[in-house]
């Protein structure tokens, strides 16, 4: 598996965030996470990067691409890319010096740093707007500048956290159709509000409701995903 989730908690203070969440995600599979506000959605992200810790219980178990977070952080940290929901970006810098900077902190050599700036900037389709600040940018624009950062390093797990937001109709399409070719050989969890965005791309959806998972769908087609939601987070 690509990701392996056993008996993972989650509390501060009194508040419990995650309650011995557990999910075991293949290569090749977009996951859907859905669940209504304070579920515990962008807890489990950040613990999946790294970013966040989780309590240490006896039982409790989490490897990405066969390596253990509690044992070598830093090696899964290398793993993942991660476009979080309130998309952090030096609005001072220019599109191209700023993936261009991404790309060196992703580790690749300066010798190809160009041809692979060049790559994403087509794909995430911002070559119109590669030469402005990133301040100027639409949120649009912005969320696109996040994904393109976000899979700079060819990471093997992808980590979307609302990843569709402030795009426009036709921008929708496109970027949706990136994350399903991106999903075709490595692991995208997805975070979102938006049922028709779980529809159109993610193959399995997992629900979450006060910190544990209520549902884990792998055949869409075979339920109602309204209703179930509503069932599941009544």
């Amino acid at each position: 598996m690509s990701v392996e989730i056993k008996h993972l908690y989650k509390t501060i203070g009194s508040q419990t965030i995650l309650d011995d969440v557990s999910l075991s995600i293949p290569s090749g599979q977009v996951l859907g996470l859905l669940g209504p506000n304070g579920a515990g959605k962008s807890t489990l992200m950040k613990i999946m990067t790294g970013y966040w810790s989780f309590d240490n219980k006896e039982d409790t178990h989490l490897t990405i691409c066969g390596v253990d977070m509690s044992i070598n952080p830093h090696q899964v940290a290398s793993k993942i890319g991660y476009l979080p929901e309130n998309n952090p970006l030096y609005d001072d810098m220019y599109v191209r010096e700023y993936l261009s900077f991404m790309a060196e902190l992703s580790g690749i050599q300066s010798g190809q740093r160009k041809q692979r700036v060049d790559e994403l900037i087509e794909k995430v389709g911002i070559t119109r707007e590669q030469n402005k600040r990133l301040g100027q940018l639409s949120k649009g624009y912005r969320q696109r500048i996040g994904l393109a950062q976000a899979i700079m390093g060819n990471p093997e797990v992808l980590i979307l956290d609302e990843p569709t937001t402030g795009l426009d109709p036709n921008q929708l399409d496109e970027i949706r159709q990136l994350i399903r070719d991106l999903g075709k050989d490595r692991t995208v969890i997805l975070s979102t509000h938006i049922m028709q965005e779980v529809k159109e791309m993610c193959s399995r959806v997992a629900i979450l409701n006060n910190g544990k998972i209520v549902a884990d769908i792998d055949d869409l087609t075979a339920v109602d995903l309204n209703k179930l939601f509503r069932e599941k987070t009544a």
